[in-house]
């Protein structure tokens, strides 16, 4: 017999003495027990080694199935016993840490050092000021959104929670966050499920995402709805309009949430049909153009009464975004801001390829798209808000100093309201009822706790970035320049971070030297330039 049946043939054996000694013998409840358990072993070797389905199964039967279990535990082994804690998949267990602490209350302080080897290329350090200078107040870590033809701007904190919609993620969790934003004074972005009643509760600030699919402000074929649009986006709660090009978890991909999942409160806040798939395409039916962009941006700007509106996107290819940016040249209408979505973003499950290979990251498609738009003289009037995998102080100031004007934060605040990393987020079976629309397993989140969580979370990181900021020497965030963060390079010298990213002249796309300007910062980039039309993505 060969040595993988034992484990199987062992278990006949020890079913068959336990059976005769229950029938013959005395019997008595453990041995009873002993014999169920046995024959049920038995009868799973016979089920396996007759079927054809899994080989493993069928060479190995009964022990073949530990290793479907080790399998399906290998990420909770690995991540309670085995990474280290800086090891990135996709947060560490230092960054998760920090963030559990702040949000409890607890102590964030670290012990005997760093735990980074400084000497490692990528590592990236502040540059400290001699004469620090008083922490700046918390109230002032705020920047003012809404251009020229605005007439409702609105101060946003530099630190925001990011998009992620009702059906994503549980009622409990909506309401935690937004109780959370409205304690803390920051703003909630909706994400492109529409405002559903659980936003609206606690009356936090409100982002209204719209994406293609138009959820609350689409008709019954699932296009744009003007009125639809005007009746929500004049609700005093929501405080700016997102038109959602594209998301960093999955840019160029659409989305379907099947019939099954959409629920009647889903049904009622998306505006779609109960029973059926709700279906979210890959590109807008508003509009084809960047110039349509444009018009678009400027219709519903009208249509809520003069509020901040502009677009989340995640670079992909850069002659689309160069053609978005002629856009605005040639309508003169502009976004009163847009939010730079990097490619490691991840709150929305995506296939691996588009998770893994498509977008561009954060740093860099924010990096291009500030310095796009001091070459064509438009960044004093445009504001830029940065999002991926922000969760500490370090992480806000680094996407300051790379261009953006705020951050928003997605998994740090699901972290702060109890989010594990198990990864099922996408499987209805969130251990912590973050990510569910199981009521039994979301009604272990108790919104009222959990709020008090976001709201420290938000209040101590923005302590701890003005911290910086006072051991930088600076009084204000708008003093933050481009040389306060060194990064060391591949051949082991430390530079400006921004030394490594791309660096556009003021009005240096305006002229005639465009192509050659951009091809010394990256060659190829100026024929993006040049092919770029306002009028074609």
């Amino acid at each position: 017999m060969p040595l993988r049946f034992i484990p199987w043939a062992l278990s006949i054996v020890i079913a068959v003495l336990t059976g005769l000694y229950c029938f013959i013998g005395p019997g008595g409840h453990l041995i009873w027990l002993l014999f169920a358990l046995f024959l049920f072993f038995s009868w799973i070797g016979f089920r396996d080694l007759i079927q054809n389905q899994h080989a493993i199964l069928h060479n190995y039967p009964l022990t073949g199935h530990l290793r479907f279990l080790f399998e399906f535990i290998r990420p909770e082994i690995r991540q309670y016993f085995l990474e280290s804690d800086n090891e990135e998949i996709p947060f560490s267990r230092a960054q998760r840490a920090l963030v559990y602490q702040r949000a409890k209350g607890d102590s964030d302080k670290r012990p005997f050092g760093t735990l980074t080897n400084m000497y490692q290329p990528n590592v990236e350090i502040l540059l400290q000021k001699g004469s620090p200078t008083a922490s700046p107040d918390l109230h002032s870590l705020r920047v003012t959104v809404g251009g020229s033809s605005c007439t409702q701007p609105y101060a946003i904190s530099l630190f925001n929670i990011s998009a992620m919609s009702f059906g994503a993620l549980s009622a409990n969790a909506i309401m935690a966050l937004n109780r959370g934003a409205q304690k803390g004074g920051f703003a909630h972005d909706t994400g492109e499920g529409s405002v559903s009643s659980y936003h609206r509760k606690y009356g936090g600030d409100l982002i209204w995402e719209i994406g293609s699919g138009y959820f609350g402000c689409r008709t019954q074929d699932g296009r744009f709805d003007p009125e639809r649009f005007k009746t929500v986006a004049l609700e005093p709660q929501v405080k700016m309009i997102e038109i959602k090009l594209s998301q960093g978890a999955k840019p160029g991909h659409g989305g379907v949430l099947p019939a099954s999942k959409v629920t009647p409160e889903i049904a009622v806040t998306r505006g779609v049909s109960l029973g059926e798939d709700c279906i979210s395409p890959a590109s807008h039916s508003a509009f084809k153009s960047p110039l349509e962009l444009c018009l678009f941006i400027q219709e519903l700007r009208t249509l809520s009464n003069g509020k901040p509106v502009g677009f989340k996107l995640c670079i992909g290819n850069i002659a689309d975004w160069f053609a978005v940016v002629k856009a605005m040249l040639e309508s003169k209408i502009y976004p009163d801001f847009i939010v730079v979505d990097g490619s490691e973003g991840g709150t929305g499950a995506a296939p691996v390829e588009f998770a893994d290979n498509i977008g561009m990251p954060m740093r860099d498609g924010l990096r291009l798209v500030h310095t796009s738009l001091v070459g064509v003289g438009l960044r004093d009037q445009i504001r830029i808000g940065g999002a991926g995998k922000i969760v500490s102080a370090f992480d806000m100031m680094r996407a300051l100093v790379i261009g953006a004007d705020w951050c928003n934060s997605a998994r740090g605040f699901m972290f702060a309201i109890g989010c594990i990393q198990s990864r099922s987020c996408h499987t209805d079976h969130c251990p912590t009822g973050v990510a569910t629309q199981d009521r039994l397993r979301q009604s272990a989140l108790n919104p009222m706790d959990k709020s008090e969580r976001v709201y420290r979370f938000h209040h101590e990181t923005l302590l701890a970035f003005a911290d910086m900021c006072a051991a930088a020497g600076i009084k204000s965030h708008q003093e933050i320049d481009e040389d306060l963060i060194l990064r060391r390079n591949p051949q082991g010298k430390l530079q400006p971070l921004v030394e490594q990213l791309i660096k556009i002249p003021p009005g240096a796309l305006l002229g005639d030297q465009a192509k050659q300007i951009l091809d010394e910062q990256m060659p190829g980039l100026g024929k993006q330039w040049q092919e770029a039309k306002p009028s074609v993505w």
